[in-house]
């Protein structure tokens, strides 16, 4: 039998299934978005929607981030798949993740889910967000998720360390 602390410990379902749906939500929003420019724009193309400032310009990045290590793809798909297996692993079983962090695992999820099937499927993923008035590099939907979920998720889990009660605390000298 197990002890009621043990039952406080257990993740409610519920939050299992909204992270799930916020890997899909953020996943099919990617690939929406990707499929509407990949259908109205040739590669390399660009459309100033605000001149000067925001275009979207399609490109295929076969790299990482920011497009560096161009040409790695597989590594990327295989490393990326990786990563997708260790948040599902840590939304389903990991004790001491907090709801928020769990949630925003999920959307971390989607994007490198998006990114993967575009990897898949293209061998390299659909670019198309260019904020030239900002920077140089071009990104999609599951980029955004999955950098803004991570700068939260580590947010989340600055703000929450120690309140869960699995710390132990720290000695008074």
């Amino acid at each position: 039998m197990k002890h009621l602390a043990e039952e406080d410990n257990r993740v409610p379902v519920k939050i299992k299934i909204w992270s799930f749906v916020c890997t899909a939500g953020v996943c099919a929003a990617d690939q929406i978005s990707k499929r509407a420019v990949v259908s109205a724009l040739s590669v390399n193309e660009s459309v100033a929607l605000i001149p000067g400032f925001f275009h979207l310009t399609f490109i295929y990045n076969s790299g990482a981030s920011f497009g560096i290590l161009q040409g790695k793809s597989l590594y990327f798909t295989l490393i990326n798949g990786a990563i997708l297996l260790c948040i599902y692993l840590a939304v389903l079983f990991r004790k001491g993740i907090s709801s928020p962090g769990r949630i925003l695992l999920g959307i971390i999820a989607g994007g490198a889910m998006g990114n993967l099937a575009d990897r898949l499927h293209y061998g390299a993923v659909v670019d198309f967000l260019d904020f030239r008035g900002i920077w140089s590099y071009i990104f999609n939907v599951a980029d955004m998720a999955v950098v803004c979920g991570g700068l939260l998720f580590a947010l989340v889990i600055i703000l929450n360390d120690g309140k869960d009660g699995n710390h132990k605390a720290k000695p008074k000298h």
